[in-house]
């Protein structure tokens, strides 16, 4: 028999049991069936239940629903039955397998808020697993019959409580109730007794959340973090606009001046303009969100707008001063980490290396000079002039092989010998030209062989300043105007050595090519804005003296190009990779075993120096059309997931490129770049931050560093970053929240690729010191 108080506790607002009735909805109970006068006594009074707007809230698992004719039946086991009377409905057949929720067969009838998820499977958030659980242990989202509005689930039951097994044959309804104890809405209901059942279920969610300190807070769009927080059973509390009191307003300018140790212009990749595709068919005009209908998310947002969020995803650092947060509060972002996710950063304080690591940044990262400040400016000077001379060595070469190539087609063709008119007899340039570069590139070599951490990088060249002028105007005529170089037969040998010493001394002289490209940077923007890519040095140091601005600041950085990159069907591409801090002292590196390949939409040439040829950044490549000289298979979004890269490797005869050098080559360099900047950061033990970093790859496989990001972009601009994004939020979210609780616990993509390891700590016993070296915990 149903007692006063389950009614009673039916009434409240807590979780201790199911709702059953109120006392101003009397229940009907037919004295003749039986129990009658028990079920009016339980419900203070007999009658039919007053207007058609009652709402019956029922718990499975506890109530059990059955019909009798057209009257739905309940009884407690071994009493009495009572019924309450409900409007006639059609019999439906029941299948041998029933499906317990209706929108698990249609689509169409999916309720809001559980939409179908998009990601790879290994990213499928814990909580669509069978057993409506999540990874944290708290229930999955509850599910709503009539599609009305979302039910928030509870986690217990009234203790004792008794199940109510249903009498006579089931009703398919009856395959449509929860079994996990969750509070549904019976249908044919009000308006008002509609929102007394949110106001209900949102006020134990919430109770639950505040308890358990779920509640997050997130700046930006992001989705699937927002969603994958809600399966969790985090209730958001929502981040007011700039005008607002609680946040202060974020930076907008990308163009403010920075110094290299400060994170106030962080190369940023979330795109702002970034378009989301809108949720169709709906269109609310951003009124309500796409997963929240009906309200419900915004009715919770506004009980917890006075609480402390404890999960904060902002897409600019500055946004929140992580000063002012509590030590159990996470964030994703730390704060100084300009230092290496800016070019000027990136720039310095890779130069500091050696001291941290036994590596040489040059064998990963571009020669790099900040523009801005003299001593840089003279050392790319010195650096462009010596480029030039070793490419000279090389046009001598490459020049002797084309000689030979085009006598052995001669022997083979001796016939058909008529002399070609020659329309413009060229420019010839001496091979005292060639002198001068072999003697530069002689002293180059004996500077590097004396050269130690602590001698002045001032050093005397072979050529005055005026002297390199006119070499360089001579370099020019062969390279840029097709003039001819005249070399000795006794210089190629020489030159032939020389390029030989200097390879095993100068890390890049692969990837150089011949015709000393050079990239200009500003230091503080993203996304390939005012990026130039130039070839003549006077050029680049008219940019320089043109704007004051860059010489106070110290903002533009120029990189050596990459001129011999690997291409795929003759067309330049780069990777992003992504990679996770979650702690810097130690410092705690994960690596994503997913990224993607980004492609030109023209084919590769040094004969432009168009963006559109040298620059992959998809900000930049989706508002140009795809070349049509371009080869056919290549996609027409151009983009690449790494498992076709590796493919592409597997069919061109490079199966083992991926695994034995691109990858272990990204790897170092992401260390190598955070070791540098760990005295720089500001280390907090509640903060984590998701960076992207972008390589370039010289023709044998070699990775590049060419910068990274912060904030990395997760917009869904083609079907490859629409997985992969998705992916690697919600794994993210796998290792900050669910492995910080059991290391045991599946992460995901993400793979543990550095933990620094600290040295002992000292304690003090009676007067001595003892090393103690205590557990490393994220």
């Amino acid at each position: 028999m149903v007692s006063k108080a389950t009614i009673n506790r039916g009434r409240s607002l807590g979780t201790e049991g199911p709702a059953l009735a109120a006392q101003h909805w009397p229940l009907q109970g037919p004295r003749g069936r039986g129990g009658g006068a028990q079920c009016g006594e339980a419900a203070h009074g007999e009658g039919r239940m007053r207007g058609h707007c009652a709402v019956l809230l029922l718990s499975a698992g506890e109530l059990g629903a059955t019909h009798r004719d057209s009257t739905t039946w309940y009884r407690q086991e071994g009493g009495p039955v009572c019924s309450w009377l409900r409007k006639p409905q059609p019999q439906e057949p029941r299948t041998s397998s029933p499906v317990p929720w209706t929108w698990a067969r249609h689509s169409e009838s999916r309720p809001p808020g559980t939409l179908p998820w998009s990601g790879p499977a290994s990213a499928l958030p814990d909580g669509a697993h069978a057993g409506g659980k999540s990874s944290d242990g708290s229930p999955a989202s509850a599910r709503s019959l009539g599609g009305a509005f979302e039910s928030l689930a509870h986690s217990t039951h009234a203790q004792g409580a008794t199940e109510l097994p249903p009498l006579g044959p089931s009703h398919p309804l009856d395959d449509a109730l929860p079994q996990d104890g969750s509070l549904v809405r019976w249908p044919g209901f009000s308006k008002a007794s509609h929102h007394m059942g949110r106001l209900r279920n949102a006020k134990i969610h919430v109770e639950r959340a505040v308890k358990q300190k779920k509640i997050f807070m997130i700046q930006g769009r992001y989705p699937v973090i927002r969603r994958l927080l809600r399966q969790r059973g985090w209730v958001e509390k929502k981040m007011l606009h700039p005008s607002g009191t609680t946040l202060p307003p974020p930076q907008k300018d990308p163009d403010r001046s920075v110094m290299a140790d400060s994170d106030t212009a962080e190369d940023e990749d979330e795109d702002e303009d970034e378009v989301f595709p809108p949720p169709q068919p709906f269109d609310f005009d951003d009124l309500l969100e796409f997963d929240d209908l009906d309200g419900t998310h915004a009715l919770m947002s506004r009980m917890v707008r006075n609480e402390i969020p404890y999960f904060i995803w902002t897409t600019r650092r500055d946004v929140l001063d992580c000063r002012f947060l509590s030590r159990d509060q996470m964030i994703n972002h730390y704060a100084r980490a300009g230092s290496f996710t800016t070019k000027v950063g990136l720039c310095l304080n890779l130069r500091n290396l050696p001291w941290f690591d036994e590596a040489d940044a040059d064998t990963f990262f571009p020669r790099c000079y900040r523009l801005g400040a003299e001593d840089d400016k003279k050392a790319f000077i010195e650096d462009f002039w010596l480029t030039a001379a070793r490419n000279v060595l090389k046009l001598v070469i490459k020049s002797e092989w084309k000689s030979h190539s085009i006598q052995a087609e001669e022997k083979e063709a001796p016939g058909d010998k008529q002399p070609k008119k020659q329309e413009k007899k060229p420019v010839m340039v001496p091979p005292e030209f060639v002198d001068e570069a072999l003697c530069a590139c002689q002293e180059h070599l004996s500077t590097l062989a004396h050269l130690d951490i602590d001698k002045d990088l001032e050093a005397p060249l072979y050529l005055s300043p005026e002297g390199w002028s006119l070499f360089l105007q001579r370099y020019y005529q062969v390279v840029h105007e097709g003039a001819e170089l005249r070399h000795l037969d006794t210089q190629v040998q020489r030159c032939a050595d020389i390029l030989q010493q200097l390879r095993s001394v100068v890390p890049q002289m692969d990837m150089e090519g011949d015709r000393n490209v050079w990239i200009v940077k500003p230091g503080a923007k993203s996304r390939g804005r005012g990026i130039m890519c130039m070839d003549h040095l006077e050029e680049m140091l008219k940019l320089v003296e043109g704007n004051p601005m860059i010489t106070k600041d110290g903002k533009w950085v120029v990189q050596k190009y990459i001129e011999r990159p690997l291409l795929i069907f003759g067309t330049k591409f780069d990777l992003r990779q992504w990679f996770l801090v979650t702690d810097w002292n130690p410092l705690t590196v994960w690596f994503y075993r997913d990224s993607y390949i980004r492609f030109s939409t023209q084919p590769f040439s040094l004969k432009s120096l168009d963006n559109s040829v040298h620059l992959c950044n998809n900000s930049i490549q989706k508002h140009l059309e795809n070349s049509c000289h371009r080869h056919p298979l290549l996609p027409s979004d151009n983009m690449w997931s790494s498992q076709k890269f590796q493919a592409h490797l597997q069919d061109t005869g490079a199966p083992n490129a991926w695994s034995t050098i691109i990858v272990p080559g990204m790897k170092a360099a992401v260390i190598h770049a955070l070791q540098t900047s760990q005295d720089a950061v500001q280390c907090r033990k509640a903060s984590f931050e998701l960076y992207g970093a972008d390589f370039v790859f010289g023709e044998d496989f070699q990775p590049w560093l060419i910068e990274i990001n912060a904030s990395p972009t997760m917009a869904p601009s083609t079907s490859v970053t629409a997985r992969l994004c998705a992916g690697v939020q919600a794994d993210t979210l796998r290792v900050v929240i669910d492995w910080r609780l059991d290391h045991n616990c599946d992460t995901g993509a993400f793979e543990l690729i550095y933990k620094q390891t600290l040295p002992p700590r000292k304690e003090r016993q009676g007067g001595t010191y003892t090393g103690i070296t205590g557990p490393q915990q994220f």
